[in-house]
């Protein structure tokens, strides 16, 4: 498998509308939480056509060729494992997914932007331990200002998430569609009602 496999993702909506199939690490594992790991059914059918996936589980849909019939994967395994990366890339997405898409100042969800903590006016580097998630309003509040000034504080401090905590927050945050086929390796350690 090569090493660029992560960014092979296809990633286009319209494609995922129409029988997804979740994507497992060869350990199965989700290979990401959120966004959820998906594949469009052509690239799950390829993928197992060149066996580089085992298909777990399956729609009722099936697609033919002149030749062949197949029922549409719904859940995959990689054959090979892939390695989770160990550094957590600073973007918008990762800074919104670690602090749970709330404003860390008073904590509304919605209409996110992010703020510097010490302001760059004032020295403030664009950082993880200085880099927040905030609300258009608190935003404007704090503009320039210190958090002492601005008689503001912080919900939780800004550090930097491991690519384990990312992937546990992001398991918060499930998408709007899960096929019943893949609940079973979504929350496969989760605990059990007694």
């Amino acid at each position: 498998m090569d090493g660029n496999f992560r960014t092979q993702f296809v990633r286009e909506p319209n494609n995922l509308k129409h029988y997804p199939a979740l994507v497992l690490n060869a350990d199965y594992r989700p290979l990401s939480y959120y966004p959820l790991s998906l594949w469009p059914w052509q690239e799950a059918i390829k993928a197992a056509w060149l066996e580089r996936v085992d298909i777990v589980a399956e729609y009722d849909e099936v697609v033919r060729s002149p030749s062949t019939e197949i029922r549409i994967p719904s859940v995959v395994v990689l054959k090979d494992f892939v390695r989770p990366q160990k550094r957590v890339a600073f973007t918008r997405f990762n800074l919104f997914l670690r602090d749970e898409f709330r404003c860390q100042y008073c904590g509304t969800t919605g209409d996110l932007t992010f703020d510097h903590v010490v302001p760059r006016a004032r020295g403030g580097i664009t950082s993880w331990e200085n880099v927040v998630a905030a609300c258009s309003c608190c935003n404007l509040r704090k503009g320039s200002k210190s958090l002492r000034q601005a008689k503001m504080s912080l919900i939780k401090p800004p550090r930097r998430p491991s690519s384990e905590e990312l992937r546990n927050t992001g398991r918060k945050f499930p998408p709007n569609h899960l096929h019943k086929s893949w609940l079973d390796f979504l929350y496969w350690d989760a605990e059990l009602d007694a």
